[in-house]
């Protein structure tokens, strides 16, 4: 990186002004994201009429069961094939990411990994990883499917939201491609930093270091 591609060095005071001019930015940015959060509580839902079996470290589960006892529940999609060798290293990102269930669980959700490669497959790697959530395989079912984390494309990470009443079980939001992304907050964290996430399609100054759109990578990869 050369001095050229640095930002410039300014006064304390002038430094502090264009941190202002951004904050107001960035606070009509949550406002915005605000609106968005309310009228998401808002859209309607789809109730879910079929049954589906996973496998479980404890043995096979239902939909139903995955709510562990409350009402709400987010499955995260994560792109494992059942002839994979290991999990999505983007999956992975977002995943090192999750934070403690506990303080979902004290909202009354529960979160859930739903992936098709066998369970097998599922624990081994997440003993490697070292996570603690709970992961259920959907290999011999359609969930994958029916809610397009498996297509004729290939597997697509998505998070999907469901609310259970009684014993209805409604979907009542998803999301996927970027939409994802800021569940993964090692990208939000990266955002805010001079570099910022150094892929290509970002806007940054010349000369900043820039690397492969897709060269995140499991935790245990980066050797140094």
């Amino acid at each position: 990186m050369g001095e050229s591609a640095q930002p410039k060095i300014v006064s304390h005071e002038k430094w502090q002004s264009a941190i202002e001019e951004l904050r107001e930015k960035e606070k009509e940015l949550t406002r915005s994201q605000d609106a968005i959060n309310a009228m998401r509580r808002r859209l309607p839902m789809v109730k879910i009429d079929k049954s589906y079996a996973f496998e479980s470290a404890n043995g096979e589960v239902s939909l139903s069961d995955l709510f562990d006892g409350r009402k709400q529940l987010i499955v995260y999609h994560f792109m494992f094939a059942p002839d994979a060798d290991a999990g999505c290293p983007g999956c992975s990102w977002v995943t090192d990411a999750m934070s403690h269930p506990a303080h979902l669980n004290a909202r009354d959700t529960s979160i859930v990994l739903v992936s098709r490669a066998p369970l097998e497959k599922l624990l081994a790697y997440k003993q490697r990883m070292g996570w603690d959530l709970p992961w259920v395989s959907s290999f011999g079912s359609d969930f994958n499917y029916d809610f397009n984390a498996t297509n004729d494309d290939g597997e697509n990470h998505v998070v999907s939201v469901f609310l259970r009443d009684g014993d209805d079980i409604y979907r009542t939001y998803y999301t996927d491609q970027r939409g994802v992304e800021h569940l993964g907050s090692h990208w939000t964290w990266l955002d805010l930093t001079p570099f910022g996430r150094q892929e290509p399609w970002e806007a940054s100054p010349d000369g900043w270091p820039k690397g492969e759109m897709y060269w995140d990578k499991r935790h245990d990869e980066y050797g140094e």
